[in-house]
């Protein structure tokens, strides 16, 4: 009698043969941890977005929406038992800490590393005056790079333009 096709096991065998090589090939090809890290950005920013609008809300609701920092004193709003200095009723990103930071926006420090501005040119250690940036503990990061697709993994806050502007939220995602 002549045998044709696989046995059963002989299927078997095969089949698990390929799974364990699909479980470890496909983290290669997928690259998911970059995906995950780049959605957490994204994340980040519209966090950081809507904090700024609440902020702005109080600001308005005060009668400060139109004071730029450091020209009218006492241009802040009080969230939470903190005081957030303001920037054109937006959160001034010149005099951002990590408390203020967390008081307007939830992006804990065991994940998110805050960096204040380091002077008038941004460095690869932190941003320009008039902004502020976050990045995921342990990433990559260069805040002289401002394209979305550049080596570094960070989000810039930037201040307020003019009455009536939002601050403007990039995310740079190249690097993660």
């Amino acid at each position: 009698m002549q045998q044709r096709g696989f046995t059963l096991i002989e299927l078997i065998i095969v089949i698990v043969i390929l799974g364990i090589l699909a479980v470890t090939a496909a983290p290669k090809f997928i690259d998911i941890q970059s995906d995950a890290t780049s959605s957490t950005l994204q994340g980040a920013r519209a966090a950081l977005q809507g904090g700024a609008q609440l902020v702005y809300a109080k600001s308005a609701i005060a009668g400060e929406q139109n004071n730029a920092a450091g020209a009218v004193a006492g241009s802040e709003v009080d969230i939470g038992g903190v005081s957030v200095e303001t920037h054109r009723g937006y959160p001034d990103a010149d005099s951002q800490d990590q408390a203020m930071l967390n008081a307007w926006v939830d992006l804990p420090t065991a994940n998110w590393t805050f960096v204040a501005p380091v002077g008038a040119a941004a460095t690869a250690a932190g941003p320009a005056d008039g902004s502020f940036g976050v990045h995921p503990v342990g990433s990559t990061v260069d805040y002289t790079v401002t394209a979305a697709d550049g080596d570094s993994c960070h989000v810039l806050y930037n201040n307020s333009a003019g009455n009536g502007v939002a601050p403007v939220v990039n995310v740079v995602s190249g690097g993660c």
